[in-house]
């Protein structure tokens, strides 16, 4: 349900309602429904009162979580490990502390009332054309400015793993779920070991119709510099430490359910030429990527060898 008053076109037929799940939900009565998508639950209270109010009158309901409510990346992750717990499961604060334990939370809030005719999706990192966040998008914009040989700043090494769906695909693989009639836990994102930070690079220069020359920084060497993982430099984590497998999750069942995924230069080339459409102000990175000043100064660091 939206909070928005913003009026959307629905095909004929079709009743549009609007609404904020926090302000109640008397928009939802009378009714009945082939199916829910949650897509905005973030604490449990909020699920158990949409599953509440909506007893008896769905057809199937399916809760979009995260793959952030594991407890331990330190190994590869399938839907059946340990979740995180906080000590405080009534706040209403939803931060990088709180936020996987709150989904897991929401999704124990959902099993407790419809069992095992629950359907909980648990995404990895979603990207593609009008996501906010420039966790993707930052890298084929920074290609698409890139001059032909311009050096530029690869974290990590060409094969480190890494994982994530664009939200074309994750939509596609929710229908798909929804009208087979299935229920249970499904990690929904690239297969182990499908993609590498090299290939998602390559895809970007190609889609960008660039070739720059990469100069890639041991994640080691990046975080002496003081460089932020998964903000600052996107889709970059190290390969060690709390993080390790958090670019391992296991998707198995989800691939066996039917999860098909476009090739990387697809979401690429259909990313940039969204964020090319975009007025020239909405085009800044204000919470991701290195400013150009900042990669120019480490990129004469690293080629100087210099270390901390």
């Amino acid at each position: 349900m939206s909070s928005s008053a913003h009026t959307t076109s629905v095909p004929a037929g079709v009743e549009h309602r609007v609404g904020d799940r926090r302000a109640g939900l008397d928009s939802l009565s009378p009714g009945t429904w082939d199916a829910v998508i949650d897509t905005c639950g973030y604490l449990p209270g909020e699920v158990a009162a949409m599953a509440d109010c909506l007893h008896g009158r769905v057809g199937s309901y399916a809760f979009i979580s995260s793959i952030s409510v594991f407890a331990d990346f330190s190994q590869p992750n399938g839907e059946d490990a340990a979740v995180g717990r906080i000590d405080d499961p009534e706040t209403t604060v939803v931060d990088g502390r709180t936020y996987g334990p709150l989904k897991a939370l929401c999704e124990e809030a959902l099993q407790s009332r419809l069992g095992d005719r629950a359907l909980v999706v648990r995404p990895g990192l979603i990207v593609g054309p009008h996501d906010p966040t420039g966790r993707f998008t930052w890298w084929p914009a920074r290609l698409a400015r890139a001059a032909p040989g311009e050096r530029l700043l690869a974290p990590g090494a060409p094969e480190d793993a890494v994982q994530f769906i664009d939200a074309r695909d994750l939509a596609a693989f929710i229908l798909r779920l929804v009208e087979g009639g299935r229920f249970g836990l499904f990690n929904a994102t690239s297969p182990q070991g499908l993609w590498t930070m090299g290939d998602v690079l390559r895809a970007c220069a190609e889609v960008a119709g660039t070739q720059p020359s990469w100069d890639w920084a041991p994640s080691a060497w990046l975080l002496e510099q003081g460089v932020g993982p998964w903000m600052e430099l996107p889709l970059w984590l190290p390969a060690e430490g709390e993080h390790a497998a958090f670019m391992r999750v296991e998707t198995t069942r989800a691939e066996q359910a039917g999860l098909k995924l476009r090739p990387i230069a697809d979401t690429a080339a259909d990313t940039l030429a969204w964020w090319q459409a975009l007025p020239p102000e909405a085009r800044a990175f204000p919470q991701t990527g290195l400013a150009p000043e900042r990669e120019a100064a480490l990129l004469a660091r690293l080629a100087a060898g210099v270390r901390l």
